[in-house]
């Protein structure tokens, strides 16, 4: 029996190799959702949570992307300079934070930056301003 799965491995080596990266990957991600202690929300979810709730919007983006087109009543903290204007967003501590960059990428380490700073409900919003704008959600543009 264990002939034949060597031999399959041999023969089909690419095939073997592709199922045990998934699995690494598959099983990385789900260790690392485990760990991480904010959580993801999707463009609809942040439009439920702004309509039934008062949470802040914190948009990490550069200001020439925020300029372009960001959620109302957003607050632009580059997300290099998080702990520099931390004074800015104190006071939310205990609310609903959700933020925001152009596709989630920029937002991971914002929102680690944040949850070690004392921010306890800490919300990643997936996919981004390319998520928002691809569901048609509003944006508001800066013209300064």
């Amino acid at each position: 029996m264990i002939d034949q799965y060597i031999e399959f491995a041999s023969n089909h080596w690419m095939l073997v190799t592709a199922f045990f990266a998934v699995t690494f990957f598959l099983i990385q991600d789900i260790v690392e959702a485990s760990i991480r202690k904010y959580q993801t929300i999707s463009p609809m979810l942040t439009v439920t949570k702004l309509n039934s709730g008062n949470p802040i919007i914190i948009d990490v983006r550069e200001a020439n992307e925020f300029k372009k087109g960001h959620i109302a009543d957003a607050i632009l903290i580059p997300v290099g300079s998080i702990e520099k204007q931390l004074k800015k967003i104190e006071l939310y501590k205990k609310d609903d934070v959700i933020v925001v960059c152009h596709t989630g990428t920029r937002s991971a380490p914002a929102c680690a930056t944040l949850t070690k700073l004392g921010f306890e409900h800490v919300f990643l919003m997936t996919g981004g301003m390319q998520s928002w704008e691809e569901n048609k959600l509003p944006i508001v543009t800066s013209k300064k």
